[in-house]
């Protein structure tokens, strides 16, 4: 049975400009593949077989692009949204209601497991899952640490940690669309964060393998070294380029 997503394809991606001041961001080549052309093919190999394109700011490219979805194999629809709602606004527009649902940012170079993630979802019986990625964080400068006497206790020269960091991948129930306001801007961390404090169970999908947010200039420049050399993880059984759009 195939299952409906979301892809979040509407933001300016001002961080990566001047790349984005022509194109989309999910439109951002890796290789000579546009990042949503990876991300739809994606989903399609993992049994998704109807996906929404969330999109505002030059939607016409990526609908020009992406076209209906059936050279993907799979039913594209697009949700244009008329003024900015966040991350989790547009979702409040999108044909998701009466099942699971993914929901995912459009510009992420990544081997998440869906299927994987999915039997994880339902074994908790959660009403939301946020796929987390470890991500490593050095401070560049000496760290002190003191009491509450100003005695210095320690002191820590560029410290190093390790974070389960969101990486923009949800697996939502449709009761999540009841905490969704209505024509107004709503972020993901704050739907997450809304569900959490009414005590709703919100699991955690611990995944391995790659995951680059290609809003960044530096895992930008690191997802396209990656793809290149690890192009069968990313699109096992692929054939052809299949760059042009039909």
């Amino acid at each position: 049975m195939g299952m409906k997503a979301i892809v979040l394809a509407g933001g300016r991606g001002t961080r990566l400009a001047p790349y984005t001041t022509v194109f989309p961001k999910p439109l951002v080549p890796i290789g000579e593949r546009p990042i949503l052309d990876i991300v739809l093919r994606q989903l399609a190999a993992a049994g998704f077989d109807q996906v929404t394109l969330a999109v505002g700011y030059l939607a016409e490219l990526i609908m020009a692009y992406c076209g209906d979805g059936s050279r993907y194999g799979i039913e594209l629809t697009y949700s244009r949204e008329e003024k900015p709602l966040g991350t989790a606004g547009p979702i409040a527009l999108a044909p998701v209601a009466g099942e699971t649902f993914l929901a995912m940012n459009g510009d992420l170079l990544t081997t998440i497991d869906y299927r994987a993630m999915l039997a994880s979802h339902r074994d908790r019986g959660s009403i939301a899952t946020v796929a987390t990625f470890p991500r490593d964080v050095t401070i560049e400068l000496g760290v002190i640490e003191a009491d509450e006497n100003d005695r210095v206790t320690d002191y820590l020269e560029k410290p190093h940690f390790q974070y389960a960091v969101s990486t923009g991948v949800y697996l939502f129930e449709p009761a999540i669309l009841d905490h969704i306001p209505r024509g107004e801007r709503f972020d993901l961390p704050d739907l997450v964060l809304r569900l959490i404090r009414l005590g709703l169970p919100v699991g955690r999908y611990a995944a391995s393998g790659y995951w680059l947010d290609i809003g960044r200039h530096d895992d930008y420049a690191e997802a396209v070294r990656l793809f290149e050399s690890h192009r069968a993880e990313f699109l096992p059984g692929e054939t052809g380029t299949g760059a042009e759009p039909q």
